[in-house]
């Protein structure tokens, strides 16, 4: 009964002193944030591809992933900014399947935080030095942000997480992208309050201290779909969606308005093949309005090394163990396809 403290795992400094950047990966993500954030101002007219598994289960098979999303990257350089999908913490609101890196760095074994902080960190620096790629992550706890400022350069707040106070507020002292998807209800306005907040300037109390934070202006929102009471997934990357999301901007005057649009979830009722697909309806989109070319900044596609899902112990390589993706040969035909649509 009751709350029981297990260990105490490193503070922020302890871990970046445990697994530091060095002082040329430190120049590689300064390099990459600056070209990242120039798409979000509207200063670049590149497209961003947020692309890779739904879970980032195991580093070697996530690093040969990376690897070759690096090698396409070269092809489509002049048109599209690839942002690996290195996500290590999973929402699992009723406790149950894999949590992810952070709470597994084994996925067969029990939760480990302690190693877990140490992996995720390790991981996505290895990610860094392998590629150039630095990468996007969830937010899933608001506390997991000291841990990965210094690496990441995108994250994203789920659905669950977006109407969440703390998480707003964390974001608002962020200096990169980051997304706030709609929740499960499909409420925009939710998610539009939560840009507001986030490029807010907030005082509030973080990790035992009075934290001050400056605003971020590059919160911006991720269309992922919804649910509607009887379960059913309820799309919203169509066209019309997107003129409303137009309107929505213009009226809660944000600045640097953007939308990235997840091509999964319940966009795809978590039809992976579906993907390529509504990618391509959101470029079509794009072509038929100046608004909404200006407003997209790019999209977000669960990828992996194969295709489908797998259970926790099924052994193949490289094959989601949380949601179906869509495997490598698809994936790269699709950045392909994107670059000449552009």
């Amino acid at each position: 009964m009751g709350l029981h403290l297990i260990k105490k795992v490193p503070t922020a400094q302890e871990l970046q002193e445990m697994i530091p950047m060095t002082d040329e990966l430190k120049k590689v993500k300064a390099e990459r944030d600056a070209m990242i954030r120039k798409v979000f101002t509207g200063e670049s007219d590149k497209f961003i591809m947020i692309i890779g598994p739904c879970s980032a289960d195991n580093e070697t098979a996530v690093l040969d992933y990376v690897t070759r999303l690096a090698k396409v990257q070269e092809e489509v350089k002049d048109k599209i900014i690839i942002i690996p999908r290195i996500y290590t913490n999973k929402p699992r609101t009723t406790g149950a399947g894999y949590k992810g890196m952070l709470h597994q760095p084994d996925p067969e074994k029990a939760p480990d935080m302690f190693e877990g902080v140490k992996a995720i960190r390790k991981m996505h620096i290895d990610a860094i030095a392998a590629t150039g790629f630095t990468a996007a992550d969830e937010m899933l706890y608001s506390e997991n942000w000291q841990y990965l400022e210094d690496i990441l350069s995108y994250v994203a707040i789920g659905a669950r997480s977006v109407e969440d106070q703390q998480h707003r507020i964390v974001t608002s002292g962020m200096e990169i992208p980051v997304g706030m998807k709609n929740p499960t209800s499909g409420d925009l306005t939710v998610m539009m309050n939560s840009c507001l907040a986030g490029q807010m300037k907030h005082t509030f109390l973080y990790t035992g201290w009075e934290t001050k934070t400056d605003g971020n202006d590059l919160v911006h929102c991720i269309l992922r779909g919804a649910v509607n009471k009887h379960g059913q997934s309820i799309s919203n990357y169509h066209y019309e969606d997107l003129m409303m999301l137009v309107d929505l901007y213009q009226k809660f005057e944000l600045k640097n308005p953007g939308c990235i649009v997840d091509a999964n979830h319940s966009n795809s009722g978590k039809k992976w093949e579906e993907q390529p697909r509504i990618v391509k309806e959101v470029l079509h989109s794009m072509r038929h309005s100046a608004e909404i070319k200006s407003m997209v900044k790019g999209v977000m596609v669960e990828s992996y090394i194969e295709d489908g899902n797998q259970p926790v112990d099924g052994g193949c390589y490289g094959k989601s163990i949380t949601d179906a993706c869509l495997g490598w040969e698809k994936s790269r035909n699709l950045i392909l396809e994107v670059a000449d649509l552009l």
